[in-house]
């Protein structure tokens, strides 16, 4: 049976299925942090810049965010207050993974409104620590999974679901 991209994304919207939104420009970290949540079996969607990742956020019921600050068209401290703003997006938690380690800048971080704040480089056990305490069940069906393109394709699997 063939699911159009808008039923699809209408069905996740409305289901209790959490996803996981991960913004992040850095191929190689959008690869790697990919490959994690696939083997710890989380839903998720990609995002390589702030704007794709607000657009992803109102499509879908994201969550968790999956931060990195330092973003090609604005930055995330500017998208976490955005999404604090907006009724639909205020109450996802967000966990900033991010290079920046200053203390200014993790003040910052949650000066904005994140929840987390997870330093680059990470270990994939902090990383999997934190994500399983704010969904400490994943809700992924290997039958089921499928690659939806809704955006454009950029290489790095952005506006992608990986789902159940």
């Amino acid at each position: 049976m063939n699911v159009t991209q808008n039923d699809r994304r209408i069905r996740l919207a409305d289901s209790n299925v959490p996803i996981i939104l991960v913004v992040e420009d850095d191929r190689d970290n959008l690869l790697l942090l990919s490959h994690i949540l696939i083997f710890l079996k989380y839903n998720f969607v990609t995002a390589t810049n702030a704007r794709d990742a607000l657009d992803l956020a109102t499509n879908y019921k994201i969550d968790l965010v999956l931060l990195d600050l330092v973003l090609p068209d604005f930055n995330g401290f500017e998208l976490i207050e955005r999404f604090k703003k907006q009724k639909s997006t205020k109450n996802m938690t967000i966990v900033a993974i991010s290079a920046l380690v200053k203390t200014k800048e993790r003040d910052r971080a949650f000066a904005a409104g994140c929840d987390e704040y997870l330093e680059k480089p990470y270990s994939i056990d902090d990383l999997t620590k934190k994500i399983r305490h704010y969904l400490p069940q994943s809700f992924f069906s290997p039958s089921l999974f499928r690659w939806l393109k809704f955006t454009s394709n950029s290489g790095c699997n952005q506006g992608k679901l990986f789902c159940s």
